[in-house]
Parts: C-alpha cells; sequence; structure tokens
C-alpha cells in the first residue's frame, strides 16, 4: 500500500506545492524546479526511491537557484516527515553505496527524528549547467532538518561532477526508502518509544 501526502510552502522567493507519494507505481517527478539538472537530479531521486513526486512551484530564479533548491528541499523533507509520523514501525535506519561510473557515493540515515547532516564531498566546478553545486549541501541540509534525520553523505571518490552529484543522490534515495520500509510489527524501533 503506498503512502502519500500533499504539502506546500509560499513565501516572497518561492511559491511550492507538493505531492509525494512512496511505494509509487508510477516513480518520477511531474513538474519542473525551473533549473534542468536539478530536475534531472530529482527524477533520478524520485525514480530509484520509488517515490512519485509531483511538483508545481515559482521561485526567484531571477535572484539565483538558491532559495528555490533549500525551500524545494525544506517542503520534500516536510512531506516525508508528515509520511513517517504515519507510520511509526519502519526500518529507520539504512545505508546505501551507489556507483556512478567513475563516482562511489554512501548515504546512511536514521529516521530517528533528529536533524543532522554530515556532508563530505568536493566539486571542482562551480555550476553543472545553471545549478550552483554549492546547493547540494543546502539541499541534503533542508531535507534533513525538516525530516528530522540523521543523513551523513560520503563521497569516496570521482571525477566528474554531473557523476559525483548523480551518486550522491541515488545514494540518499535509496537510503530513504529502505529506511521508511515498514517493519510488519507494531513496536517502534527506539528506546524512547518514539520516533
Amino acid at each position: 500500500m503506498s503512502r502519500f501526502i500533499e504539502t506546500k510552502r509560499e513565501t516572497k522567493e518561492t511559491k511550492i506545492k507538493l505531492f509525494l507519494e512512496c511505494e509509487s507505481e508510477t516513480p518520477g517527478l511531474d513538474g519542473s524546479s525551473g533549473m534542468g539538472f536539478f530536475d534531472h537530479m530529482l527524477n533520478t531521486f524520485a525514480i530509484h526511491g520509488g517515490f512519485c513526486i509531483k511538483l508545481e512551484m515559482a521561485g526567484d530564479l531571477n535572484v539565483d537557484c538558491h532559495h528555490s533548491i533549500e525551500d524545494i528541499g525544506i517542503v520534500l523533507g516536510s512531506g516525508f516527515r508528515k509520511i513517517i509520523d504515519q507510520n511509526k514501525n519502519i526500518t529507520r535506519f539504512a545505508s546505501e553505496f551507489i556507483p556512478m561510473d567513475e563516482s562511489l557515493a554512501l548515504c546512511s540515515i536514521d529516521l530517528g527524528g533528529r536533524a543532522y547532516l554530515v556532508f563530505n564531498a568536493d566539486f571542482k566546478s562551480n555550476q553543472i549547467g545553471e545549478y550552483d553545486t554549492q546547493m547540494t549541501k543546502e539541499f541534503f541540509c533542508a531535507l534533513s532538518q525538516n525530516m528530522l534525520a540523521n543523513i551523513h553523505i560520503n563521497l569516496f571518490y570521482g571525477e566528474n561532477d554531473h557523476h559525483k552529484t548523480e551518486a550522491i543522490f541515488k545514494s540518499a534515495a535509496k537510503a530513504i526508502k529502505k529506511a521508511l520500509e515498514i517493519t510488519g510489527e507494531n513496536a517502534v524501533i527506539s528506546t524512547k518509544g518514539i520516533i
């Protein structure tokens, strides 16, 4: 059975409406952030995580891509948190290695209700198309804070910034997918009794 949520965020910088479905029969991104490379990353994230993401947004791309990418991370993280709150008996922890040609990334995640990001990755270029490579960390920071998750991202090696970024997004998607799986038990995996 799929789990889904719809969430919104509106500021003077962005206006976002997002539908998120886990365990989707039609995973992928429907809509656009207005940034081609970031749409490619969101679509990759959705497909490899088994998520359907429907996105309607307007952002101040005349300034740069920062507010749009960060705010999508906020809204997506909030959506995941709502899904977690509906089903507390989740696997909670997961780690996934993903190679992308010459690059190798690992994402380890804990959906235990505490936000923390560790991000170990360097990029050679400032931009990939119109995408600012610094925004990869900012996206996952926003996702972590609003998902209330520990997210540890380690890029072990790589040469091409496109490949490195894609390996990171794929490893995060696969780890989140696995951590969200329902255990089949009523017990919450926490000494506190809550997530």
